[in-house]
């Protein structure tokens, strides 16, 4: 029988840490009038600032879930795990866990830092569908910013723009395929 995530004694800070997040990310999502559960859930993301931190971690949910993929990905090696049992963020199930190693940008404390939802459509506009999920109100708050980048591995074949929406402390972001369609491209 597979342990479940929570139960692993590398993870225990993740763990701890999972309501902080939940809450900030409510928090952000009641911030912009957005409806997450009406969305297409596809991964949770870490981050960390010290490569002992994500060994452990790796060497953690290797211990409660399927290794995906390991590549390297804008310069630095990111890890995705498939989780036996998922993880239960503003009311949704996500299966799928993103590792990346420390890279050049520093955050704020080691641990969730973001979801990801598909917005299936053209990777044109998917910057303008993600918007339109927001309230007028929501896009013109103090402290909200807003990012696109088109992240991108060796042998990907499908384009995968990023609309990625913070507010500093955790963020939300929207790409037009999932990570295993990402993956399968790869063949």
């Amino acid at each position: 029988m597979v342990k479940k995530w929570q139960e692993i004694e590398q993870l225990q800070d993740l763990v701890d840490d999972l309501p902080h997040f939940n809450g900030a990310l409510a928090g952000l999502a009641g911030r912009l009038s957005l409806e997450p559960d009406v969305l297409e859930a596809d991964h949770i993301a870490l981050r960390c600032q010290q490569d002992s931190t994500a060994e452990r971690w790796k060497s953690g949910f290797l211990q409660c879930a399927s290794l995906l993929s390991e590549k390297i990905i804008n310069g630095r090696p990111i890890a995705l795990f498939e989780l036996a049992q998922p993880l239960t963020i503003l009311g949704q199930d996500f299966f799928i866990v993103e590792l990346p190693w420390p890279g050049e940008k520093r955050y704020r404390h080691d641990g969730w830092e973001h979801v990801e939802y598909v917005l299936r459509g053209e990777p044109d506009n998917l910057g303008q569908r993600a918007m339109a999920l927001f309230s007028d109100r929501g896009l013109i708050q103090p402290g909200i910013s807003f990012k696109t980048s088109a992240p991108k591995g060796e042998g990907e074949r499908l384009p995968n723009p990023t609309l990625a929406v913070t507010d500093g402390e955790v963020t939300i972001k929207f790409h037009p395929w999932s990570l295993k369609e990402i993956i399968a491209s790869e063949a």
